[in-house]
């Protein structure tokens, strides 16, 4: 069906929203009895917002002809033959009257009677009330058969009131679901705690059981392994070294206390899972002891294991290492969180020369990965930082593209991000070059945040 923009002053304005069908006339009849049908007047007047009634009888007080419009079959006949162009031309002057507004000329209106029989027009797009002219013929017709009220319509203030209870309610409802997830994961918490201490006692009675085997079976050999303890050791008893739990020094003296012989020994009593989780205690000595020989190590050390570490990363990620097993990967590697997190994000953007955003959204996915753990997010804004200092001018150049990339893909939050700016206009390092470049999208941020307050 053609459409046509309302009113004759908006015909050349392609992007005018308010539209209706073109005229359709059919003539019938002949003779005395030919009649002019409107075969899309229903449609006509459903654009217009307007009864099929008041156009047809419009046409016939402005022809002086009988018209007829019959509300069960919707057909609309006017007597007498007459041209499509003529019709147009008399609705036309029916929109400027009865459908446009008088103030700003849009057609959204709606037709008032006022207590003194007074037909108005009020504007839903300016509030503008208009006077119709009440010398015109129809003004008569339309006060004896005034427009159907939608329903609903004398009540909006009341629908408004129901919907603000409504989002009350919702917020309420939100507010309840999340204080209630909250205190499961604290349960959950808990609950992991108790875990965490029933394996280690459980480890530890292993260990224990495991140096008892071991005595006894020492003792079931040769005579020969007797000669081999020292003298200034008396041998122990199999009842005091199972009742004796708290005293290390009867177990630990013949057990194999290396970190392999005690993995090993977990790995036989739990599972896989498990033994990792308790495996993290026992591997915390070992890191401490790295940790202490890299600081007493010179500088020259120290970047030799930063590129060895940066190497291995890039390895993995060559040989493709799943986003899943990422953490796992990293919680191996041997250094601290930060360390870990500019070898991982230097891996990932090594090699490039430009398109630092691209290359950062295309490995999105490790990214979210690595900062999946609370307080995750200020290391990579660090390693960030510390990669756009240390290389190529086009990395600082591009440090605020890719800041938005990662804030576009929800790998860093808004709050994460401001923190970390105001921290580094504070620092020892503030009059860095790296702060002025990100100082556009920071201000782009605060922007778009006031005006989400706004709406």
């Amino acid at each position: 069906m053609a459409l046509q923009n309302i009113g004759a002053g908006n015909s050349d304005d392609a992007f005018y929203r308010y539209k209706m069908p073109r005229m359709i006339t059919k003539i019938e009849g002949r003779g005395n009895g030919i009649k002019t049908n409107v075969v899309n007047m229903v449609d006509i007047a459903k654009a217009l917002a307007r009864p099929p009634s008041y156009t047809t009888k419009y046409f016939g007080c402005e022809l002086g002809a009988q018209s007829k419009f019959d509300e069960k079959t919707g057909t609309s006949h006017v007597n007498g033959a007459h041209e499509t162009a003529k019709l147009a031309g008399l609705l036309e002057n029916f929109i400027k009257k009865y459908v446009q507004c008088y103030g700003c000329g849009n057609p959204e209106t709606e037709i008032l009677i006022t207590k003194t029989q007074m037909l108005q027009l009020k504007c839903a797009a300016c509030g503008f009330v208009s006077d119709v002219d009440m010398r015109d013929k129809l003004t008569t017709f339309i006060i004896k058969n005034p427009p159907v009220v939608k329903k609903g319509s004398k009540d909006k203030k009341a629908m408004r009131r129901a919907e603000k209870e409504r989002l009350k309610e919702g917020e309420a409802a939100m507010r309840r679901a999340e204080k209630e997830r909250l205190k499961e994961g604290e349960a959950a918490d808990e609950e992991l705690k108790k875990l965490k201490k029933e394996v280690k006692k459980k480890v530890s009675s292993s260990s224990k059981n495991g140096t008892v085997k071991s005595t006894s079976s020492k003792k079931k050999g040769s005579g020969s392994d007797e000669d081999h303890v020292s003298p200034t050791h008396s041998p122990i008893n199999e009842k005091e070294a199972a009742s004796d739990e708290d005293d290390d020094d009867d177990v630990q003296w013949q057990t194999d206390t290396s970190i392999d012989a005690a993995r090993q020994r977990i790995q036989e009593q739990l599972s896989a899972a498990t033994a990792d989780m308790v495996m993290l205690s026992t591997t915390e000595p070992e890191k401490k002891k790295k940790s202490a020989s890299k600081a007493s190590g010179d500088s020259n050390g120290n970047s030799m294991d930063h590129g060895k570490l940066v190497g291995e990363v890039k390895a993995s990620l060559k040989k493709g290492i799943g986003a899943k097993e990422l953490q796992s990967y990293l919680a191996s590697l041997p250094g601290s969180a930060q360390e870990k997190m500019s070898a991982l994000y230097e891996a990932i953007l090594n090699g490039t020369e430009k398109g630092f955003a691209k290359e950062a959204i295309k490995k999105r996915s490790y990214l979210a990965a690595a900062v999946a753990e609370e307080g995750s997010q200020s290391l990579l804004l660090h390693a960030i930082e510390e990669f756009s200092g240390k290389s190529s001018s086009n990395a600082l150049k591009e440090v605020a593209l890719v800041l938005k990339a990662l804030y576009d893909g929800d790998v860093l939050e808004e709050e994460h991000i401001v923190q970390w700016f105001q921290r580094g206009l504070k620092g020892d390092n503030k009059g860095s070059q790296i702060w002025k470049n990100v100082q556009p999208f920071i201000d782009w941020l605060q922007t778009a945040e006031s005006e989400s307050e706004e709406e």
